[in-house]
């Protein structure tokens, strides 16, 4: 099974990182956040994947210099596809295309959006992140990228999540179309205040990478609070 955008196009599309399924939740949804090259994530991001509905995997390039990045990402892109997990990767746009992932995440200027959207986004998904105000989101989101991120990778290092953050959210799901992501807190529970704020995703990585946790039962309890508490959206 392949990832399916719906939506007019890629370019305005109303819902993005769907599996094709009719068991996919019609409320917000898991996205994984993958923590930094480490020698036991290819296992601990198979755990996560067994424990229940995750629409995405984005992959971050934190420090880790180009070779070593995209090594990781390519196990990384492989262990999610084969879970029909569509992958993300944050990082030099060319090392989405050379591991086959099925998008790319930007952050920096609005020209830099404009030109890998032009380039890359007839074939893959383009979503944007590093966005701290209102204006910086309208200013991107005129752009149309496949959805806005809210939050910083490696910044979900409490148990609530930011209330910059929430607000954003909140503020975008009510004005836009484009789907947002909002980065939850290191606890899981923290995942229904975003549902809350009517946001498309929630981003989960401490919470559920952590040293000493499980992943999978992280995973599950995401779900599980998201089934009970999380609004259903209109079909």
């Amino acid at each position: 099974m392949q990832p399916e955008w719906r939506g007019n196009s890629l370019l305005q599309c109303e819902f993005v990182l769907i599996m094709s399924s009719p068991k996919t939740p019609n409320r917000c949804r898991v996205v994984l956040i993958a923590p930094p090259v480490g020698p036991d994530i290819d296992a601990r991001l198979q755990s996560a994947l067994s424990g229940g509905d995750v629409a995405s995997l984005i992959v971050p390039q934190y420090d880790a210099d180009d070779v070593s990045f995209q090594a990781h990402a390519e196990r990384l892109t492989q262990i999610a596809q084969a879970a029909n997990v569509a992958t993300v990767i944050a990082g030099e746009p060319r090392i989405a295309s050379r591991v086959h992932a099925d998008g790319m995440h930007l952050e920096g200027k609005a020209e830099e959006l404009a030109d890998a959207i032009a380039k890359y986004q007839s074939k893959m998904m383009v979503g944007c992140g590093g966005i701290k105000t209102r204006d910086e989101a309208m200013v991107l989101g005129e752009i149309e990228p496949d959805y806005v991120f809210f939050g910083k990778f490696g910044f979900d290092n409490k148990p609530e999540p930011h209330s910059r953050n929430l607000s954003l959210g909140q503020w975008w799901s009510e004005m836009m179309e484009i789907p947002c992501i909002v980065l939850a807190g290191n606890e899981v529970a923290s995942v229904v205040d975003v549902a809350n704020t009517g946001a498309d995703f929630v981003a989960l990585s401490a919470a559920v990478f952590a040293e000493g946790s499980d992943p999978a039962k992280m995973v599950a309890e995401a779900n599980a609070l998201l089934d009970q508490s999380a609004p259903e959206f209109e079909k």
